[in-house]
C-alpha cells in the first residue's frame, strides 16, 4: 500500500468509533440500494418463472398478445392443429389463462389460473411438493404458500372462476408479491367461462433440429390472426412490463439511497479531516505537496467507500438468505448489472465526498502550523 493508504488508513482507524459510524454508514446507504435493486429483480423473475418453468420454446397468442399480465387472449380452438401443422413444430398444446381471484376461507389472492388438458406435456406445475401434479375435473393445484395462509389443505375446497375445486396438489415457487399460479382442469376452465370453443394460447416445443426463431417465424406467417414469440423473448417481453411499471419508484428509492450514501461519507471524511488538520499542517509545513495531501483524503473517502460497499453486498446477499428461509412471497435476487451499477455509483459519491476536505487541505497555511498549531 502507498504512502498516503497507509496514512488514509491511520486516519480512518485510529478514533474506533468514528470509523465504524463512517464505514456503517455507509454500508447502510449502499445495502438499501442493493437491497432495492435485489427485490426488484427478483419480483421479475418471480412473475416470469411459469413462462420460464413452462418447458415450452415458443408462445402462440391473440393477435397483439405479448405478454402475460393483465392481458387476456383468444384463439379458436383449431389454432392448435394448425400450428402442430407448420413444419419444425414437434409438438403444441393448448392453454386457457386468466387473473383471477382464488378464495379459501377468509384468504383472497390473486392467481394465474392456468386450464390445463388432461395429458400435460407442458405448462404445468414444476414443482409439486404434496399431493399430484395432474388436475382432473373439479381439481385444482394452488401454491403452498397460499394453502398456509389460507389454513387449507389437501382435500380441501377453494373457489375460482366463479366455481369449486378441490385441492388435490400444493406447488413450490410459484408465489410472488403480486400473484401465484394455479393450475384447473381444462374442461372445468373452459366450462366456468361459458364453453366457448377457444384456447387462450398454444405452447409449442420444437423440432430436436430446429431453430425456434425459425419455428416462431414460420407459424406467424402460416397461421392467421396470432402473434407468436420464442418463450425468451415472451419472458422479456413480461420483464419489460414489469420494468415499466415499477421504474419510478425503484428509481427514486435508489437516488435516495445514493444521496443518503453521499451525505454519510462526506460528512465522515469531512469530520475526519477536520479532525487531523494538525497533522495535514504539519506534514504541509515539512514540504508535502499538496497532491500528496489530495491522495491521502481521497484515500479516505474510497476506503470509507469500499469497505461500506463489501459489508453493504455481504448484508444484502445474508438478507436475501434469510428471505428464502421465511414463507415471505418475496426472492432477493443480487445481479452482476446491480453489483457494477451501485460500485460505479460509490466510487463516484467516495469522489464527490472528498471535494470538500480537499479544500480544506489546500487551504491550510504552513506558517500557522507553528504560530497556533493549526488549532482547530
Amino acid at each position: 500500500m502507498s504512502a498516503a493508504g497507509l496514512l488514509a488508513r491511520r486516519n480512518l482507524t485510529r478514533n474506533r468509533v468514528r470509523f465504524i459510524v463512517s464505514v456503517g454508514g455507509a454500508a447502510l446507504a449502499l445495502s438499501l440500494t442493493l437491497a432495492l435493486d435485489a427485490i426488484y429483480a427478483g419480483v421479475a423473475n418471480q412473475l416470469t418463472t411459469y413462462i420460464d418453468r413452462s418447458g415450452a420454446d415458443v408462445w402462440v397468442a391473440q393477435a397483439g398478445v405479448r405478454n402475460l399480465h393483465m392481458v387476456a387472449s383468444w384463439l379458436p380452438d383449431s389454432a392448435t392443429g394448425k400450428v402442430r401443422a407448420v413444419t419444425g413444430v414437434a409438438d403444441s398444446m393448448p392453454i386457457l389463462y386468466s387473473t383471477d381471484t382464488i378464495v379459501a376461507r377468509e384468504e383472497r389472492a390473486v392467481a394465474y389460473v392456468i386450464g390445463l388438458p388432461i395429458d400435460a406435456r407442458m405448462g404445468g406445475p414444476w414443482n409439486v411438493v404434496e399431493g399430484s401434479n395432474r388436475v382432473a375435473r373439479g381439481e385444482i393445484i394452488v401454491d403452498r404458500g397460499f394453502a398456509k395462509k389460507a389454513d387449507v389443505s389437501i382435500g380441501d375446497t377453494v373457489t375460482v372462476l366463479g366455481g369449486e375445486a378441490r385441492i388435490v396438489g400444493l406447488s413450490a415457487g410459484t408465489a410472488s408479491l403480486i400473484n401465484s399460479v394455479a393450475f384447473v382442469s381444462f374442461d372445468d376452465f373452459r366450462a366456468m367461462r361459458s364453453g366457448a370453443p377457444v384456447v387462450s394460447f398454444v405452447l409449442v416445443k420444437v423440432a430436436q433440429a430446429a431453430s425456434p426463431e425459425a419455428v416462431a417465424a414460420a407459424i406467424e406467417r402460416q397461421v392467421p390472426d396470432v402473434t407468436v414469440q420464442t418463450a425468451a423473448d415472451f419472458s422479456s417481453q413480461e420483464r419489460r412490463l414489469v420494468t415499466d411499471m415499477s421504474a419510478d419508484v425503484i428509481s427514486i428509492m435508489s437516488a435516495i439511497g445514493f444521496v443518503v450514501g453521499l451525505a454519510v461519507v462526506a460528512l465522515t471524511v469531512y469530520v475526519a479531516t477536520l479532525a487531523r488538520r494538525r497533522e495535514f499542517g504539519v506534514l504541509k509545513a515539512l514540504g508535502a505537496r499538496d497532491r500528496v495531501l489530495y491522495r491521502v483524503v481521497l484515500a479516505q473517502a474510497v476506503l470509507s467507500m469500499a469497505l461500506g460497499f463489501a459489508i453493504g453486498l455481504a448484508f444484502t446477499w445474508l438478507l436475501g438468505l434469510l428471505v428464502a428461509r421465511t414463507d415471505l412471497d418475496l426472492e432477493l435476487a443480487i445481479t452482476v448489472a446491480s453489483v457494477v451499477k451501485v460500485g460505479l455509483f460509490a466510487a463516484v459519491i467516495a469522489g464527490l465526498a472528498a471535494i470538500l476536505p480537499i479544500r480544506q487541505v489546500a487551504g491550510l497555511d504552513p506558517a500557522v502550523v507553528f504560530r497556533r498549531g493549526v488549532a482547530a
